[in-house]
């Protein structure tokens, strides 16, 4: 089990964006890796209305069931590792493993039994260390959807404002309004549902 806050900067990109980044930071395709979000919440979007997100991420071979919740700065991150079978029980049957994730679900008064999987968003994705930071560019596929974006982290919320933005200005990247992932998910899903 891992809390930790996250601090990051998002912007959405278009393809050209994208690719002419890649070419600028001499990015190789076996420097790209996929991961994989699996995302959950109730029928009527509890977690979503309290502004908090539930996935299980793949990476490679291991599991990771993420409970992420508002900080008063950046995002509450709470983790824990799941094994293949407690993966598998939460895709086919929305079971989640008894853990510090699920005490967290119900302090927040939302039941385990009312937790639905949503759907997959895909991520090709590579990172890097930038200037005191992380430096991500990602490429995702969620339902009908795909869509570009670049990430910078950080441990400090003005000093990472000021090198994200730094760094929009020197690759002429116009600033763009970015939800984080889950909600661009969370949206498309709402549209397919009407």
């Amino acid at each position: 089990m891992s809390e930790t806050l996250e601090i990051e900067f998002k912007n959405l990109l278009t393809k050209a964006e994208y690719n002419r980044l890649l070419k600028e930071f001499n990015i190789t395709s076996e420097e790209i890796f996929t991961q994989e979000n699996y995302y959950f919440d109730t029928p009527d979007f509890r977690l979503k209305e309290l502004t908090s997100a539930l996935r299980i991420r793949r990476k490679k071979d291991q599991y990771e069931l993420t409970l992420k919740q508002p900080a008063e700065v950046g995002l509450l991150e709470t983790t824990q590792l799941l094994s293949e079978d407690e993966y598998q029980s939460a895709i086919h049957s929305s079971l989640l493993p008894i853990g510090v994730v699920l005490d967290r679900i119900i302090e927040m008064g939302i039941s385990p039994n009312d937790i639905e999987y949503f759907g997959l968003l895909k991520t090709n994705r590579v990172e890097f260390s930038y200037i005191n930071g992380l430096l991500v560019f990602d490429h995702s596929f969620y339902l009908t959807k795909e869509d570009y974006e670049v990430e910078y982290e950080s441990e400090d919320y003005q000093q990472g404002l000021s090198v994200f933005l730094q760094f929009l200005d020197q690759y002429a990247i116009p600033k763009r309004k970015t939800e984080n992932k889950i909600q661009r998910f969370y949206q498309q899903k709402l549209l397919q549902n009407h």
